[in-house]
């Protein structure tokens, strides 16, 4: 072993472990290519390495996908930027393999590697590279090749320029549709590296090409082309060239065509400006809201807030209003979710006479609505409606239907409740809030579900610190102490909870005076996850209390839970011991 040269010594592991059958031992030699390329050198590297991996015909995939992945950022391994181009050997034959997820990977690395290169070495090297994989024989080079394009274009010279804009018009009439998608899907990134001239004549008739093709799944990509391309345009010509192919394709016999113009609409209203949005794109959007798919209206309807801030408020009101009545009673559960995901966005649009006379009755048929996500997406987003009504009017038309949710059979909408009750304590003000909502806030301490009982409490420390100890004191402290007495030990071990998380925010005279007896008190519980849980909460409250109350009450209390026969009891109670002598020692 000591006669092999030093430096050839990684290179034999790495080829001894890639021909390993054990598929781990082959990742972590691709894994630790850069140690290896380290330990080489640059020219060794560059001479041994890299051929070595161009060779490797790996059957795994993901021994693959590794190593396109380290080969995008092997620049500084094989000499810097000057040297890149002997990294795109390896990487094009990667871009053949049958595994698309390997394939991506190469072409993102290729991507990444010919961004840094120099315009000479990609006319030299990653143009010829490209038309190598667009000819390819196998589908799989040629669906690589498009995204590689608009890398490789910007350097060319304009006979070269002319010839990749050829070769991509070839790619988008493949006999294959995989090719065909993948020319689709990449057509707005190559098309951002076009010259105008030629992106109106050329890549304009490549699109249309795209746009009649007879596989839905071309037309679908060719859709985010429409909203690429709405921005490379000018306002005219997209009017004429993009505006006419979305009306179309609104009305396109393919739902998943359909789907992806809901998705996109917006944003080529403002590619194309108010006018023809009002008098194309309006009719356009009514017709996908009232789509006799349901995927196709859930896109329309999550997208209904963002649409109707590019609008006028009048032209909102007139058009879009009456399909979002018509789809907050929609069949679909999802579509109504969709919805109310995002209808309380539309209030700030349409200004506050809309909202109260249009909006408020569709807000409270979705808070009724039988399916709880639905309820859940109002609850969540009700600041956005009292911004623009005010309170005492969201008070009035909302809060009892809040009130009735508090109390919903579904346990992640009384949650979602809880989470938005200090929100709407700060909003509705400490006397709105004791009327109507404090004895809710107590009623769930004693909830049948855990996460909402611990919600419960974490809410009660949130009001306390947004109403201050005194309002506290006088109405959560009495309260939560009563429930001490509770029969079930579940909902004792709760107050307990409370007791621990309201200590901060009560400072040291309260807790000492009315928190620490009821703590004490319940060491003297039958249940031994009370007791440990006593053990827990004196732990937590030795930092806030003052070091006499500390050894008078707090440590003869633990010292004697650490007798208790139960042996988490004794766990948890010598913990807190610890942490007792522990502020002891440290003053």
């Amino acid at each position: 072993m000591a006669t092999i040269d030093e430096p050839l010594y990684p290179i034999a592991i790495l080829i001894d472990e890639l021909k390993n059958e054990d598929i781990q031992l082959r990742l972590n030699s691709i894994r630790r290519l850069s140690t290896i390329a380290r330990a080489l050198g640059e020219e060794r590297t560059r001479k041994e390495l890299i051929p070595f991996l161009s060779e490797n015909n790996d059957d795994d995939d993901e021994v693959l996908l590794a190593m396109a992945e380290e080969l995008g950022v092997f620049i500084p391994y094989v000499g810097g930027v000057e040297h890149a181009h002997v990294l795109l050997p390896p990487l094009e034959t990667l871009c053949s393999v049958e595994e698309t997820c390997v394939r991506d990977k190469a072409v993102e690395s290729l991507c990444r590697i010919g961004a840094q290169m120099r315009e000479s070495d990609l006319v030299d090297y990653f143009v010829p590279l490209v038309k190598r994989l667009a000819a390819g024989e196998w589908f799989t080079a040629r669906v690589s090749s498009c995204g590689l394009f608009h890398i490789a274009y910007p350097s060319a010279s304009d006979q070269l320029k002319a010839e990749l804009r050829t070769i991509y018009g070839q790619l988008c009439q493949d006999d294959m549709p995989m090719v065909r998608r993948a020319a689709a899907s990449n057509l707005g990134k190559f098309a951002a590296t076009v010259e105008s001239a030629h992106l109106k004549s050329d890549i304009m008739s490549i699109f249309e090409d795209l746009t009649q093709d007879d596989q839905d799944s071309v037309r679908l990509l060719a859709v985010e082309g429409c909203a690429a391309l709405g921005k490379l345009l000018e306002p005219q010509d997209c009017v004429a060239h993009i505006l006419p192919v979305i009306v179309n394709f609104s009305q396109d016999k393919s739902w998943r065509v359909r789907y992806m113009v809901a998705n996109q609409l917006y944003e080529l209203c403002e590619a194309v400006g108010p006018e023809p949005t009002r008098t194309d794109l309006v009719p356009a959007y009514v017709r996908l809201l009232r789509d006799n798919e349901a995927e196709v209206r859930i896109a329309a309807a999550g997208k209904v807030t963002k649409f109707c801030r590019i609008l006028s408020p009048q032209l909102a009101i007139q058009h879009i209003l009456p399909c979002v009545k018509e789809l907050s009673t929609d069949s679909s559960q999802h579509v109504r979710s969709a919805l109310a995901s995002v209808i309380m966005g539309m209030a700030p649009v349409l200004g506050k006479d809309a909202t109260i006379e249009q909006l408020l009755p569709i807000f409270l048929s979705l808070l009724k609505d039988e399916f709880p996500d639905v309820r859940l997406n109002i609850i969540s987003k009700l600041d956005q409606v009292n911004q623009v009504i005010g309170i005492d009017l969201l008070s009035q038309s909302l809060l009892p239907a809040i009130v009735e949710l508090a109390e919903d059979r579904h346990w992640r909408v009384r949650l979602a409740i809880i989470e938005y009750i200090p929100l709407l304590a700060s909003q509705l003000g400490v006397g709105f809030f004791d009327d109507k909502l404090g004895a809710l806030c107590m009623q769930w301490l004693e909830d049948k579900v855990f996460s909402i009982r611990d919600a419960a409490a974490n809410n009660l420390k949130r009001l306390a610190e947004e109403f201050g100890p005194e309002w506290a004191m006088q109405h959560i402290v009495p309260q939560v102490l009563e429930k001490i007495n509770n029969s079930h030990y579940l909902y004792r071990m709760t107050i307990l909870h409370a007791i621990s998380l309201l200590a901060p925010v009560m400072g040291a005279d309260i807790t000492c005076q009315k928190l620490l007896p009821v703590v004490i008190a319940s060491s003297k519980d039958r249940v031994p996850n009370i007791k440990f849980n006593v053990a827990k909460v004196l732990q937590s409250l030795i930092p806030i209390l003052d070091h006499t109350v500390v050894d008078n009450t707090i440590k003869p209390c633990l010292l004697e839970l650490n007798e208790d026969p139960d042996v988490d009891v004794r766990f948890f109670a010598g913990q807190a011991l610890q942490a007792c002598d522990q502020v002891m020692m440290s003053t």
